[in-house]
């Protein structure tokens, strides 16, 4: 598998990583990602009832921009050197996103920690934050990765 991660050794915390892979959000984004995940809210998915929201469109499914956040970061970060997701907190969406949003996200090493279960790994949480084309945060997470120490413990 191509490596592209860091492996824990080589993270710190304050450590900012700005993704250059930026995304355009898609009608078909939106569209499938609903349908994968068996979400019909008509938020979503229906135009002639969002006219007369407070949006006057669609809003681009929240899970999809925090999917599309974490895994813009992945090459950057993890590809290849993590073990698994421990989980996401603090998740939010302070705006919304709509189709033929542009959207770019960057990375800031929150905390690290060595696992106490496994001595080949440790526990870097991650704070990832998602703007669009006008620079507003559109998503914000926290992600704790179980990731791999480099082979052999050197730095």
């Amino acid at each position: 598998m191509p490596m592209g991660g860091l492996y824990f050794e080589q993270f710190s915390v304050g450590q900012r990583f700005e993704h250059v892979l930026r995304r355009t959000v898609t009608e078909a984004d939106n569209l499938i990602f609903s349908a994968l995940t068996h979400n019909p809210a008509a938020l979503h998915l229906d135009e002639e009832y969002m006219k007369s929201s407070e949006f006057g469109t669609r809003i681009v499914n929240s899970c999809f921009t925090l999917s599309l956040m974490v895994g813009v970061s992945v090459a950057d970060t993890t590809l290849g050197t993590t073990v698994a997701n421990l989980g996401w907190d603090e998740v939010r969406f302070p705006r919304p996103v709509f189709i033929g949003d542009t959207l770019r996200t960057e990375s800031i090493v929150h905390e690290m920690r060595e696992s106490k279960s496994r001595p080949g790994a440790g526990i870097v949480t991650f704070v990832h934050r998602c703007f669009n084309q006008r620079s507003e945060e559109v998503a914000v997470c926290k992600r704790m990765a179980l990731m791999k120490k480099l082979p052999g413990g050197v730095a």
